[in-house]
């Protein structure tokens, strides 16, 4: 049995769509452990404990410094509307085992400032007539799948 962790950030409909997967067999021999969200106002948390999975915050405002931070975040597996940015050191700990589910086609559409209605608002002005989303493992980049 695969166990993960999903990290979010707002409102969950990623997760929500894994949890859905999971219950309706569609991924298999998968396991939800815990969520953890960087926002203690994220609906994410609600729809995990609606759906009886551990969750907590773990942010970086209740943290000294960044490091502090990452080192409480090594239980990473899957990113699902996550918005920060991984450290290095849990990338090599978890190489080729961090998935990200981004809103948009990389690499039209990824980076620093390339998330939520950005990436719409990106898309209806640049006259873009194919969308989507894109899942790939997380390297050192930021959305260079």
């Amino acid at each position: 049995m695969l166990r993960i962790a999903v990290l979010v950030s707002g409102g969950g409909t990623n997760l929500q769509a894994i949890i859905d997967a999971i219950a309706d067999g569609k991924i298999t021999n998968t396991e939800i452990a815990t969520v953890i969200s960087n926002n203690k106002n994220a609906y994410a948390l609600e729809r995990a404990a609606k759906a009886g999975i551990p969750n907590r915050c773990i942010s970086p405002k209740d943290y000294e410094d960044r490091a502090q931070f990452h080192e409480a975040l090594l239980a990473l597996i899957v990113l699902a509307g996550f918005l920060v940015v991984i450290p290095e050191m849990m990338i090599q700990k978890y190489r080729n085992r961090i998935i990200n589910i981004h809103p948009s086609l990389i690499p039209s559409f990824c980076g620093t400032g390339y998330y939520g209605l950005k990436v719409h608002e990106g898309v209806l002005n640049r006259g873009v007539k194919v969308t989507g989303a894109t899942c790939h493992f997380v390297d050192e980049g930021t959305d260079t799948a």
